[in-house]
């Protein structure tokens, strides 16, 4: 239940900023024990929300661990109290009502998991950048993966821009902006997933930037198609052809 003058008496998810050298997991462990008095474990990264590049959100289902639930009596500035409530959330007044999508995804998680656990791995990273998995599958179950050439053969990887037009822009911009770049045609890539993601506070240099895993595809003109041809000579197509990778990537696709 809120304590802040602007919704006060509402309820809501316990959420919060994280803080300067703090990992995204501990930001969200010590928003719930100041928010609700509970410690907790995290299961899975749910959902991320974002505005571009200043805006992130991480929505987390977890579990509780020990503590107590905050009551009345113990009241602050973080929060008035915290309880368990087995109705429809609708019945309460919400501070906002984008956390009900995030309810349905938790249910359903639980029920039928999607995806596998997903948590931020602890390595570092000095921007804000996306890396690519872009996979392109035909009908004939064939699967290729699109790599950079430069060095060692890698997945691409595109840093998120800071100007205020890309502050606006949203995560999927510099993405885009990266297959105009190598693919000849104007490319149409299914939804992103995000598959992952690396943050570890105050990595090197002093760098506290996130890098998100992401999948998307490219989808096939013709049933025996193969991916078109980058016209950069710094992308190249790879066939998988190992059957585990191939099954595993086609499965999440």
């Amino acid at each position: 239940q809120e304590a802040k003058p602007e919704c006060r008496g509402k309820w809501y998810l316990p959420a919060g900023r994280m803080e300067p050298g703090e990992s995204i997991v501990a930001a969200m462990r010590r928003e719930v024990k100041e928010e609700t008095g509970l410690e907790c474990e995290a299961l899975t990264l749910l959902a991320l929300e974002e505005r571009g590049p200043a805006w992130i959100r991480f929505a987390f289902l977890a579990r509780p661990t020990g503590g107590t639930l905050k009551t009345l009596e113990e009241a602050d500035a973080e929060s008035l109290q915290a309880t368990w409530w087995p109705g429809d959330p609708c019945a309460l007044p919400l501070r906002a009502l984008d956390i009900l999508p995030l309810l349905d995804l938790a249910a359903r998680y639980r029920r039928s998991p999607p995806h596998p656990p997903t948590l931020p791995q602890e390595l570092p990273c000095a921007l804000l950048c996306l890396r690519l998995l872009l996979a392109f599958a035909n009908d004939a179950g064939d699967l290729w993966v699109l790599l950079g050439t430069a060095g060692t053969p890698h997945l691409p990887v595109v840093a998120c821009g800071m100007s205020p037009a890309e502050l606006r822009g949203g995560l999927r911009l510099p993405v885009l902006r990266l297959l105009r770049d190598c693919l000849p045609s104007d490319p149409h890539p299914g939804p992103l997933g995000l598959l992952g993601l690396q943050h570890q506070a105050g990595g090197a240099g002093g760098g506290d930037g996130v890098c998100f895993n992401v999948l998307l595809s490219i989808p096939p003109s013709s049933p025996r198609a193969a991916p078109p041809e980058p016209h950069s000579p710094a992308f190249r197509w790879w066939r998988v052809e190992e059957e585990s990778l191939r099954g595993r990537i086609l499965q999440r696709l």
